[in-house]
């Protein structure tokens, strides 16, 4: 019996598929945002000292999948959740959300985004996690020049979202008050 070339492809990626599954079972919300930011324990991996700190701050260009949540936000929960349910205090944690491009449109709120006609229309799917963060003292900063650009005013913004001149001008200052650059 002879397999073609492409058979032979075909084969081995259906072989590959449960290899390239991931078991998320053990990702669960909390303890701070039990909405959003599933992580999971890993053993072996002792608490962190409780007088840890960070001041971490996110840079999301990549806009949401159609209807789902901003990963990049997502990103920023999981962090804030797993540092606090493995012992740092969640008040020495700082988070900010740098946001520019696309993902300008998910710091709208949804009568905003409605009516932005890059929006798409309807509810911003990242509102509810965008105020989740913004009630757990992460910052939230909109670069002005992509404001400029998607036609977005300072009122079209959920409350407590700022907007700073750009994207560059807020993490240069976030670097200037002790701020990492998360590359994730």
């Amino acid at each position: 019996m002879r397999i073609t070339t492409s058979l032979a492809l075909a084969l081995a990626v259906i072989a590959a598929a449960p290899l390239a599954a991931q078991d998320r079972s053990a990702f669960k919300p909390g303890p701070v945002l039990t909405e959003f930011g599933a992580h999971a324990p890993v053993p072996g991996v002792a608490q962190l000292p409780v007088d840890t700190e960070f001041a971490v701050a996110f840079d999301v260009t990549t806009p949401a999948a159609e209807g789902s949540a901003n990963r990049g936000f997502e990103s920023a929960a999981r962090f804030l959740n797993m540092h606090v349910a493995n012992g740092v205090p969640q008040e020495n944690i700082r988070l900010a959300v740098v946001v520019h491009g696309k993902a300008a449109l998910e710091v709208l709120t949804n009568a905003a985004h409605a009516a932005n006609a890059a929006g798409g229309g309807g509810d911003n799917p990242s509102a509810k996690l965008v105020e989740a963060l913004l009630e757990a003292d992460v910052r939230f900063i909109l670069c002005g020049q992509s404001a400029a650009a998607y036609g977005i005013k300072p009122e079209d913004l959920i409350p407590g979202v700022e907007m700073a001149l750009s994207a560059m001008t807020a993490h240069a200052l976030l670097q200037q008050n002790g701020f990492t650059v998360n590359p994730f």
